[in-house]
């Protein structure tokens, strides 16, 4: 009895010695015991959604094919409309995408060239409708000087009054495609140009050549700019342009260096590229290229036929029983697609190249393709309901103004979501040349 109080109490702190080590013999004995079945399953559960959260946040590059579908999805969605409010969406998801997840790359600091691009575009179409028939509509705003033409273009008007339809048509075409200039953009800050070169299939690996160099033109010209004009404020430190000859004289001082500078670039990376194998066209198979040959003519005449019947719409439908019916158009359509897919297969079959760390699909690949596929889909749902006429507000006779259905606002956050669900883009990359 004495035994087991004195246990007790040396167990509990209350024995000799209970100032000194009581609170860490205490954890012991409360890990020592058992859990129970169910606590037990349930803490491995948290622990293995913890460690695979934390593996799918480690920084790294997304796949380049999958930030260029993304960017295809929110182009194809931009182009099916002209509601300045989903374009206006649109645009801000590609940015806010790009700020969060672009890398310290060359390739990444495009983004402002492009976006600088896309303005200007925005800007040239408003002032074309104002130059060049800018009186249609009831809305006069003002009235320029009219300038007489010969009777040879008498279907053209150079100035004359402007009204506010006229500028409404220009600001919704321009804002259409500036949108569209801004996602390529987006879609060439945020993937890598060489990483994309290497998923390519090995028959269009000339074309990918010619691709990388002419798509590093822009990243090119942005480091170049900023390089020269660092250089030039160094050597130049106390020089201030105060008029407009002398910044005129100082824009004239940098194009040159910044375009040479790039020229430079670009004929180093085709060197590079052609010193590692890159363009070579090694010597096929004879069957190979003869089959190869023979499915992209098939697949460009299935595409063609499927063009003309878009237009003309002659071709029948065939019926396979009661049920099924499938028109023939649509069946040259998957007939072009799977011979382009074979012979660009039989194309590559010749080509051998080896691939360091190649780049997997992986979970949020997937979900960046299909939230850049969202918006294709709002507005094909959109453009099959009672909102239709959303999608192109009408200006004349009458302006509407522009309205914002439901799934368009949702397909626009959707494709704004990569900025979170993907893994934050490293701070540094080390990626070998392709």
């Amino acid at each position: 009895m004495v035994h087991r109080t004195v246990d007790r109490a040396s167990t509990i702190g209350l024995g000799e010695g209970s100032d000194e080590g009581s609170a860490p013999r205490r954890r012991e004995n409360l890990l020592a015991r058992p859990r129970p079945p169910k606590v037990a399953a349930v803490s491995s559960a948290v622990a293995s959604v913890r460690s695979g959260w934390a593996v799918y946040r480690l920084p790294r590059s997304l796949h380049p094919v999958a930030w260029w579908l993304w960017a295809l999805g929110i182009m194809t969605a931009a182009s099916l409309t002209t509601n300045p409010l989903v374009e206006g969406l649109l645009l801000a998801a590609a940015t806010f995408v790009v700020v969060s997840r672009r890398d310290d790359g060359p390739w990444a600091r495009s983004f402002r060239l492009y976006a600088i691009l896309g303005a200007a575009v925005f800007v040239v179409r408003i002032l074309y409708r104002i130059v060049f028939g800018g009186g249609d509509g009831d809305h006069v705003l003002f009235t320029l000087p009219r300038i007489p033409l010969p009777s040879v273009v008498a279907g053209v008007r150079l100035l004359g009054p402007v009204s506010l339809e006229s500028i409404l048509y220009g600001a919704y075409d321009g804002l259409q495609l500036g949108t569209i200039i801004v996602v390529v953009g987006a879609a060439n800050s945020l993937a890598s140009p060489r990483r994309l070169l290497r998923s390519l299939p090995a028959a269009l690996y000339e074309i990918g050549t010619v691709l990388v160099v002419a798509v590093t033109v822009f990243p090119q010209l942005a480091e170049s700019a900023a390089r020269v004009a660092r250089a030039r404020r160094l050597r130049q430190s106390s020089a201030q342009a105060r008029s407009w000859r002398e910044r005129s004289r100082l824009v004239r001082g940098l194009v040159v260096p910044v375009l040479a500078d790039a020229l430079d670039s670009a004929i180093s990376l085709a060197a590079s590229m052609d010193a590692r194998g890159f363009g070579r066209a090694p010597a096929g198979s004879r069957r190979h290229r003869v089959m190869a040959a023979l499915t992209a003519f098939a697949s460009v005449g299935c595409l063609m036929v499927f063009a003309y019947d878009l237009v003309s719409g002659t071709l029948p439908s065939v019926a396979l029983g009661s049920v099924v019916t499938v028109h023939l158009r649509d069946a040259l359509l998957v007939a072009g697609v799977l011979a382009a897919l074979l012979s660009i297969r039989l194309s590559g079959h010749g080509v051998r190249r080896s691939r360091y760390r190649p780049d997997r699909w992986l979970l949020p690949e997937l979900l960046t393709v299909a939230c850049g596929f969202a918006p294709v889909a709002a507005v094909a749902a959109v453009g099959a309901g009672p909102d239709a006429a959303a999608l192109s507000p009408a200006i004349l006779p009458t302006l509407d103004i522009p309205t914002l259905p439901l799934p368009l606002l949702v397909a626009a956050v959707v494709a704004l979501l990569p900025s979170a669900i993907t893994p934050p883009a490293p701070v540094a990359t080390s990626e070998a040349t392709a």
